[in-house]
């Protein structure tokens, strides 16, 4: 085989992982059009075509999905032989794909992404926001993120963030001329902004502390999302009140945006982990991705 076939396989392999040309790329340090070029040269001397294209997606071939299953074992080792080198430099390298609830990469990643880029400047994070479960070993990425109550099985599980309280917000215009709040039992008379569980089809319930005792309550939702950002910029907007992290409001409740009720009722919150699938050999790009998120936990 000769050495512009692993070059373009390789090129194959994440084109086929990205469904974008573009965004293929970009990862390669390539122009679009001289990876067309190199895919077309490819599909030539391999007398097959690889990738079925149209003007809005790109994916593999039946053929395609064949050789993807035979290569990927092989480029996975090449990668990680690469990387290997690259740490014995002091510098691993790579992308590191991880599946994350919206909140925690807001509140646990993005902070810390400076502090990657200044010890690692070869190491490239790629976030897929998914407030569900998902397979990240099917769906092809390298680790996870969620709250600790939702951690999938079978996996090793690092504590990235501190363990944090509830709370039930709303903008001072909302809370001016409705009923009083005084236990969660007066939730119910209120118009609230509740997530929705998609994985699960239902809205989620709100959990209080009443008398050392976990009460959970099933709001009367006027408005539904599974994006913690939106149901804030909902309650912001004096919509109704909203159920979240209180890390998330924090700054919108210093500056009078909202109001928090119920505090005496907040429960508490599980922390924040970041999962990966138990292997022997963990590539260097995650381990060191691994260690500046595990710093940021007090």
């Amino acid at each position: 085989m000769k050495r512009e076939d692993i070059a373009d396989l390789m090129a194959f392999a994440i084109i086929a992982e990205e469904r974008s040309f573009t965004r293929a790329a970009v990862r390669l340090g390539l122009s679009g059009s001289a990876l067309s070029h190199a895919i077309r040269l490819l599909e030539e001397r391999l007398g097959t075509k690889l990738l079925n294209r149209t003007t809005r997606s790109v994916a593999p071939t039946a053929a395609g999905q064949r050789l993807l299953a035979r290569l990927a074992p092989a480029l996975g080792e090449i990668a990680e032989g690469i990387e290997a080198l690259a740490e014995e430099r002091g510098n691993p390298s790579g992308v590191v794909r991880i599946n994350t609830h919206g909140s925690a990469a807001l509140l646990h990643v993005v902070p810390r992404l400076r502090a990657l880029r200044e010890a690692h400047p070869g190491i490239v994070i790629d976030l897929a926001v998914n407030d569900g479960l998902v397979d990240i070993v099917a769906d092809g990425f390298d680790a996870g993120i969620r709250y600790g109550e939702q951690l999938a099985r079978d996996m090793v599980a690092v504590r990235i963030g501190r363990e944090v309280r509830t709370a039930v917000v709303a903008a001072p215009e909302y809370l001016a001329d409705r009923p009083a709040i005084r236990s969660p039992s007066d939730l119910l008379q209120h118009d609230c902004l509740s997530w929705h569980l998609r994985t699960q089809g239902e809205q989620l319930r709100w959990q209080f502390l009443q008398d050392g005792q976990k009460l959970s309550v099933k709001v009367r939702p006027v408005f539904m999302a599974n994006d913690f950002s939106i149901l804030m910029a909902a309650a912001l907007s004096g919509s109704g009140l909203a159920y979240l992290l209180k890390e998330q409001v924090i700054e919108h409740l210093n500056s009078g945006q909202l109001i928090e009720v119920l505090p005496d009722y907040s429960v508490p919150h599980e922390a924040c982990y970041l999962y990966y699938p138990d292997r022997r050999q963990m590539r260097p790009a995650m381990r060191a991705v691994i260690d500046i998120l595990k710093d940021a936990d007090p």
